[in-house]
């Protein structure tokens, strides 16, 4: 009896564990619009949430649109003011799911995933389709991601004199570590 009752108390742990969602206030998205022989566009925000369900493989994350950060301070001002309107649209939001996810599976080594969703930018939302690569650390589970995104498809205005500086064609780069939300 003493070591059933040892067994339930020593696994308790990792039943609570698996209920339990994996979350960072620490995630970062780089963003690069960038057209070869001109300057460097390019934002960094380190300060992302992601939150995510290991049971359900639901993911979700949330970006200041203020928190993203440039080599060149006009480049940032342009950004807030004139192309992302972040008084008026100040946070990006996606939700979606990792197709096929189960933790069980996850080890050191990092293994392939399509995370399929909405992301909500500018006012507008569109369906994205990412590859991403995942892999588990103890209790961490680390994301990378990159996909493409389009400003015509949220209505970011480029105005026609720097169209030609400035890719429409968007690329977002994603790194995450997760690690369990203790509340």
């Amino acid at each position: 009896m003493k070591k059933i009752i040892l067994i339930i108390m020593l696994s308790s742990p990792f039943i609570v564990f698996s209920q339990e969602k994996l979350i960072t206030k620490s995630g970062t998205i780089i963003f690069d619009a960038s057209f070869p022989s001109f300057d460097e566009v390019r934002g960094t925000n380190s300060n992302v949430t992601f939150v995510l369900n290991p049971t359900t493989g639901e993911i979700a994350s949330l970006a200041i649109m203020k928190g993203f950060q440039f080599e060149i301070a006009l480049m940032e001002e342009h950004f807030n003011e004139n192309y992302m309107e972040t008084d008026q649209y100040p946070k990006a939001i996606f939700r979606g799911q990792i197709e096929g996810f189960d933790t069980n599976n996850l080890t050191g080594e990092y293994k392939d995933y399509i995370i399929k969703g909405k992301l909500e930018l500018h006012g507008k939302s569109k369906e994205i389709n990412a590859n991403a690569r995942i892999s588990k650390t103890g209790s961490r589970i680390t994301i990378f991601s990159s996909f493409p995104v389009n400003t015509s498809d949220f209505s970011i205005p480029i105005p026609a004199l720097i169209k030609y500086k400035l890719a429409s064609k968007v690329n977002i780069k994603i790194s995450a570590v997760l690690i369990p939300d203790f509340k």
